[in-house]
This record gives C-alpha cells, structure tokens and sequence, in this order.
C-alpha cells in the first residue's frame, strides 16, 4: 500500500515542502536560460564597445607585428614586449568577461531567487553510487536531456550553417584586406553570428524555462497521505494538543484551588456553581479567586470546608459571579451592592469568631438583588434571590 501512495503523488507541493527544498539548495534552473544570457551580454557588450574593442585590437594587432629590427636579436625587449600586449589583451577581454560572470550568477535568481544553501556543499556519497549512476543514466529524464541537446545542436549547427554560407564571400574577401577594413569585417560577421546565435538560444530557452519549473514543481509533489501528515506536524497532533489543553486546566485548576483556603467567602448554587470571592483592601473592589462547576464546584466546597471559609448559597449570586467575572478580576460595578451584602455577613462571622461566641451569631442575608442582565439562569424580569445560609465551622 505504501508503494501505491509513493506513486499517486497528485497534490502541489505545500509551502514547507518548497522553503525545505531551498534549504537544501533544490531550486529550479536552466542552463538555457544561463547560457541565453551570457552569450546576449556579450553581444551587447562587443554592441556598446564596439568601436573601443576596434581601436584597441587593431593598436594591439600593430604594436605586436611592428618593432625595430634591433629589438629582434634582444631575448629581453621581446619578452618585455610579449609581456605588456599580454597584459593590454587582458586589459582588452576584462570587460566582456566581467559582464559575463556577473549574468551567470544573476540568471539563476531569475527563477529561483537568491539561495545560499550550507546543505549544498556536504558531502552525499549516495551521489557516488555507481547503481544509482547508471539508473540515473537510463532514466527519463536522462533521455530528455539528450532529445533536447540533440534539437539544440541541429537548431544551432543548422543556423551556424547558413551564416557561413551566406558570408562565405566576406570570409575569404578579409584575406586582402588591409588590417583597419578586415578588422571592422570581422566584428560585423561576428555580430551577426552573435545575433544569430542569440536567437537560437532565445527560442531554446523560451521553451526550457517552463518545461524546467514544470518539472520541478512535479518533482516536488506530494502524496495525500503527506500532506495530511505534514499539516499534522504544522498545526500539531489533534489528541496532543487536546492532551496539553488538558494538563493546562489541570495546571490552571490547580493554582485555582490553592487559592480557595485563602478566600473570605465561598458563594454557592448550591451545587452546581462555586465561587470564592477574596478582599485584601488593596484593591478597588473584591476579586474572584476561584470558580467552577459540577464536579469543580463540590471540590471547592470541600477545600472550603475542610479550611473553614464559609459557605454562603445564593443561586442567583453564584451565576451571576460565574458567568460574568473571570477568576483573578475584580467583580463588576453592577454587583457592587450584592456583593457588599455578602461582604458584611463575613465581617460579621469574623467578629463572631474572635468573641469567642459571646456574641449572638450574624444572621445571613435573607435577600440579596441581582441586576437585570447579570443572571442568566432565570428570565430578567424576575433577578431577586432568598440566600440560605451554610456555614462550616
């Protein structure tokens, strides 16, 4: 099965699966297109120096063939001599070589863009195979390469052919020419080889650019199960991450938890919401420090209890706190009254405590009214509670 899948690679290659193939220096390329563009700077450059190029070879051609007759039995002048032309037809050729690197190296960014690639340069001795050699060899692609370079040739031979044929006369004229006429022959016929070569290489181009990045966007092509695989690792395993959201609430209800010794006052549905409710004095209004639900919910009345914070049950309080205040934020300006109602009781149960039960016990708020809007358990219209009292001793 897994063979079938490698050969059913029918979908585009992914961004990440394109970003890694450049990491690895696998970019698309065309010699054509390189070698177009090295042959077209050089024609534009013997174009725009045409003249200089002119002038200086036929002042290099002179100075090379003329000396005085003293100077052909000195070894040192002639070597003086050999040594500066060779220096001047450096000198004569730099430019056009310079121009030519600087194409080589820019046509591969024309479709490939900039790449440095450390990767390139490793050593990858499966390169070295000689089975996989001689497969490569025998492949298609190695049968394309060749059709193609065998189109090229004939293209080229054919126009090359039909150069010389038609500027055979000027060839042989520049035997008997003086060196200034034959010069400026020369450089014509070699400017219009140039320009026919140019257009040979234009055409092959033309056709190989596309073929090229048709070729290696299929190269790069991906089964459906990779894609499902790498947008798996993209975005991460489902069940890891519902696993890691699992251990942060385990996490966060933790921290919850070691807050509810220390809140003032736990409100209560009095089951199925909890919400412990804390005032330092320090901050503007009393702050939620833990809330929860069901099974939470009963923990917290447990944690409450065994650390004796008292209990309090006011459904509609407890909702409308669960609902409407996150833990860890102060309550809203709309339930500043109820609260304060529920804040009262706990200075009252704390002057209770430290008198030793001398005093009477406080006597809980038998009403406390909730804002419309603010409960979501029942209809607007009728927000006011009767809050039964529980405390743990």
């Amino acid at each position: 099965m897994a063979d079938d899948s490698d050969l059913e690679r029918t979908e585009q290659a992914s961004s990440r699966r394109l970003e890694q193939a450049r990491e690895e220096g696998n970019v698309p390329q065309s010699r054509e297109l390189m070698a177009f563009m090295v042959l077209a700077t050089g024609a534009a450059t013997f174009w725009i120096l045409g003249g200089w190029l002119t002038h200086r070879t036929s002042t290099l051609l002179r100075d090379g063939l003329s000396f005085p007759r003293e100077a052909a039995f000195d070894t040192s002048v002639m070597a003086a001599t050999a040594l500066s032309l060779t220096a001047d037809a450096f000198l004569l050729a730099a430019p056009i070589f310079v121009l030519a690197i600087v194409a080589a190296i820019v046509t591969p960014m024309m479709i490939g863009g900039f790449v440095f690639s450390p990767k390139a340069f490793q050593l990858d001795f499966s390169r070295m195979d000689p089975v996989k050699g001689v497969a490569r060899m025998f492949s298609m692609q190695s049968v394309a390469e060749l059709v193609k370079a065998v189109l090229k040739a004939s293209l080229i031979g054919g126009v090359l052919y039909w150069l010389v044929r038609t500027q055979h006369g000027k060839l042989f004229a520049m035997l008997s020419q003086p060196i200034e006429s034959g010069l400026v022959s020369f450089a014509q016929i070699m400017l219009y080889s140039f320009i026919a070569l140019i257009a040979c290489l234009a055409l092959i181009a033309a056709i190989d650019v596309p073929f090229q990045l048709w070729q290696y966007h299929d190269r790069l092509k991906m089964t459906l199960d990779e894609l499902k695989q790498e947008s798996k690792e993209s975005e991460g395993d489902p069940h890891l991450k519902a696993r890691i959201r699992s251990q942060q609430r385990e996490l966060a209800r933790g921290r919850m938890m070691s807050e509810v010794p220390k809140a003032d006052i736990v409100v209560t549905n009095p089951s199925h919401f909890a919400v412990a409710l804390k005032y330092d004095g320090a901050s503007r209004a009393p702050m939620v420090v833990a809330k929860g639900m069901n099974l939470i919910a009963q923990r917290i009345r447990e944690i409450a209890g065994e650390n004796k914070v008292p209990l309090l049950e006011a459904p509609p309080l407890a909702r409308a706190l669960y609902s409407n205040v996150e833990i860890g934020q102060e309550i809203p300006e709309k339930l500043y009254a109820a609260v304060a109602e529920v804040m009262a009781y706990v200075y009252q149960l704390n002057e209770f405590a430290a008198s030793s039960g001398q005093q009477l016990p406080p006597v809980a708020p038998v009403a406390i009214a909730i804002p419309d809007g603010m409960d979501p358990g029942i209809p607007e219209s009728a927000q006011t509670s009767t809050a039964l009292v529980g405390v743990r001793a």
